[in-house]
This record gives C-alpha cells, sequence and structure tokens, in this order.
C-alpha cells in the first residue's frame, strides 16, 4: 500500500480547521462531541482522523446519517479530492467502507413494534 501523497502545510492547516469545525456542525444538530473535539486540539485533525477512522463504535456518522447529514462526516471530509493527498489508500478506503456500510445499514431501515388490532 502506498502511503500518503505529499501534501503542503495550508492542506494540513485548512484539513485540521475543518475537524474542528466538525464540533460546531455537531452541535447545530444537537449533538456536542467533546472528546472529538479535544482529541482534535491534541493530536492536529489529521492525526486525528487518522486514527479515529479505524476505531469501531463513533456515534458521530450514525447521529449524522440519521440527520440526513452524512456528508458532514469526518469521513466525508477525508474523501474530498482536496484532502485525500493526507491519507493512505487504506485510511482513504476504510473512511469509503464505512460511509457505504452506514448508508447501507441505515436504508434498510429499522423494525419498529406496531400495534395490531386484535378482533
Amino acid at each position: 500500500m502506498r502511503g500518503p501523497r505529499s501534501a503542503s502545510p495550508a492542506v494540513e492547516a485548512r484539513f485540521h480547521k475543518e475537524m474542528m469545525g466538525l464540533y460546531d456542525r455537531f452541535a447545530e444538530l444537537g449533538f456536542r462531541p467533546v472528546l472529538l473535539r479535544r482529541f482534535v486540539l491534541l493530536n492536529g485533525g489529521v492525526a486525528a482522523a487518522k486514527d479515529l477512522v479505524f476505531k469501531p463504535g463513533t456515534t458521530g456518522l450514525e447521529r449524522l446519517l440519521d440527520a440526513g447529514k452524512a456528508e458532514l462526516s469526518m469521513e466525508a471530509l477525508m474523501l474530498r479530492p482536496e484532502y485525500q493527498p493526507l491519507f493512505t489508500e487504506l485510511e482513504l478506503k476504510e473512511a469509503t467502507q464505512r460511509l457505504a456500510s452506514a448508508t447501507r445499514s441505515r436504508s434498510r431501515g429499522r423494525l419498529q413494534a406496531q400495534p395490531t388490532e386484535r378482533k
């Protein structure tokens, strides 16, 4: 697997800024991912994304999908053409798979218990 292609420090700085902006976008939807914000502050946006993309159980993507806003996710941010050089092929593949599998599982719908009429 190839490593990340070279990206300018300006691109990395823009990605970091956008990762910090995720907190504000999530907050507008009623979700405040304090741990995400702290992780990005401590590690930088690129390092945080590289680590988080492989962590199971992150609820941010699920909440964005519930709100119909998957395009605001960290995974979608990683896949933008201008930011792809910051990541390895494996990291980009994982981001793609997470978005695809989350979307597929949501599109199937959830079973809901419905009261039935008794005769």
